[in-house]
C-alpha cells in the first residue's frame, strides 16, 4: 500500500504540472472528508466516505468579478478498507474511489483515456440512426482579436440561465425530485435543459425505446431511453428535434451549451456536460458522475486526448 500511494503521489505531481501548463492549474485546496457509512467484522472495517474537494483557479478577484470561476470543485465517493493489526492498531489496506463511467476525477490518477461506462439509462434504439455529424475539433481557435456572439440568456422559449443555475445547484446535491442512474451524466443534463424551457416529447411506454422521444416517467420503465442515456440523447436532441446542432469547434461552446464524449472512438457516446461558465474563450464544465463543477476545457482535453467530442449548441 506504501508504494502504491508513493506512485500516485508521484502521478499526481506530474498531473499538477501539465495543468498548470495548459491554464495555469490551481493555487490552493481545500478537501474535506464525511462518513457515509461504516462496516466493522471483526478485524476488517470498510467505510463508505465522500470526497468534497474545492481548488482555487488562478483568477485575480476582478476576473472572478467579470465572469471567471473561482474554483473547480468535485465530490467523490470512495471505499476505503482498513484492517486490525496485531497490536490493535487500523492500518489503511486499500481506498478505491469511485471514477467509472465519467472523466479522470481531478484528484485520481488513472489511464489517459476512460473506460466505456455502463449507460443504465439508455438502450439500442428502434430505428437505425445511421452515421453521426462530425466531431467537433478541438484546434485552439486562433486569435482574431475579436470573440464570438455571445449567447443570450433567455431566447422567445428558453433560458439559458436557469439551465445554468440548475446545474450549479445540483452538481453535487442531486435533487431528490429524480431517481439517480449508475452513469447519471445524461439524466443530469436532461434535468438541466428542462428546467430551462425544453418540453417532454411523447410519453407513451410504447415510445421509450424510440429516439424521436424524450420524457421521464415514475420509474426507469417508463423513461425513455433518451433521457439517461448520452447515445440516444444525441439523436433525440440533434437528429430528430433539431434542439442542437453540433459546432465545429469546442472552443466555439457557450454557457449552457452541452459536451458529449465518446472516450474510445467505438461510436457510442459515453458522456455528457454542460457548460456552466466561460472565460477568455475557454469553457468550464459541470457534470454528474464524477460529480465536477467548472473543470476548464483545457484540462479534459489534456486528460481524454484521444477522446471524440461533440459540441452542442443548445
Amino acid at each position: 500500500m506504501a508504494t502504491r500511494t508513493q506512485d500516485d503521489l508521484a502521478a499526481l505531481r506530474d498531473k499538477g504540472r501539465r495543468y498548470k501548463e495548459v491554464d495555469g492549474g490551481y493555487t490552493q485546496a481545500q478537501v474535506d472528508v464525511s462518513v457515509d457509512d461504516t462496516t466493522v467484522d471483526g478485524g476488517a472495517a470498510t467505510l463508505q466516505l465522500t470526497e468534497h474537494t474545492r481548488l482555487r483557479l488562478p483568477f485575480a478577484p476582478e476576473e472572478v468579478a467579470d465572469g471567471a470561476p473561482e474554483y473547480e470543485e468535485l465530490s467523490l465517493p470512495h471505499t476505503v478498507k482498513f484492517t486490525q493489526d496485531s497490536n490493535g492498531a487500523w492500518l489503511l489496506s486499500s481506498d478505491q474511489a469511485d471514477t467509472e463511467g465519467g472523466p479522470t476525477p481531478t484528484t485520481q490518477v488513472g489511464d489517459m483515456d476512460a473506460a466505456d461506462g455502463t449507460d443504465d439509462g439508455g438502450g439500442a434504439p428502434d430505428e437505425d440512426e445511421g452515421g453521426k455529424e462530425d466531431a467537433s475539433d478541438t484546434t485552439p481557435l486562433p486569435d482574431t482579436g475579436t470573440s464570438d456572439p455571445v449567447k443570450p440568456g433567455i431566447s422567445s422559449a428558453l433560458s439559458y440561465n436557469k439551465m445554468v443555475a440548475y446545474a450549479d445547484r445540483y452538481w453535487d446535491r442531486h435533487n431528490g425530485a429524480y431517481r439517480t442512474y449508475g452513469n447519471d451524466c445524461t439524466n443530469f443534463i436532461s434535468q438541466a435543459m428542462l428546467a430551462g424551457g425544453w418540453g417532454p416529447k411523447g410519453g407513451a411506454l410504447i415510445q421509450r425505446t424510440s429516439n424521436k422521444y424524450w420524457f421521464y416517467g415514475p420509474a426507469k420503465v417508463f423513461t425513455s431511453y433518451t433521457w439517461a442515456g448520452a447515445e440516444n440523447w444525441y439523436w433525440f436532441a440533434k437528429k430528430h428535434t433539431k434542439r442542437t446542432k453540433i459546432l465545429d469547434s469546442v472552443w466555439r461552446l457557450a454557457k449552457s451549451d452541452v459536451l458529449q464524449a465518446d472516450w474510445t472512438r467505438n461510436n457510442n457516446i459515453d458522456h455528457s456536460m454542460i457548460v456552466t461558465k466561460k472565460f477568455q474563450g475557454t469553457p468550464y464544465l459541470t457534470y454528474h458522475t464524477g460529480d465536477t463543477h467548472n473543470k476548464s476545457l483545457s484540462k479534459l482535453l489534456s486528460d481524454h486526448p484521444h477522446a471524440q467530442w461533440f459540441a452542442h449548441r443548445t
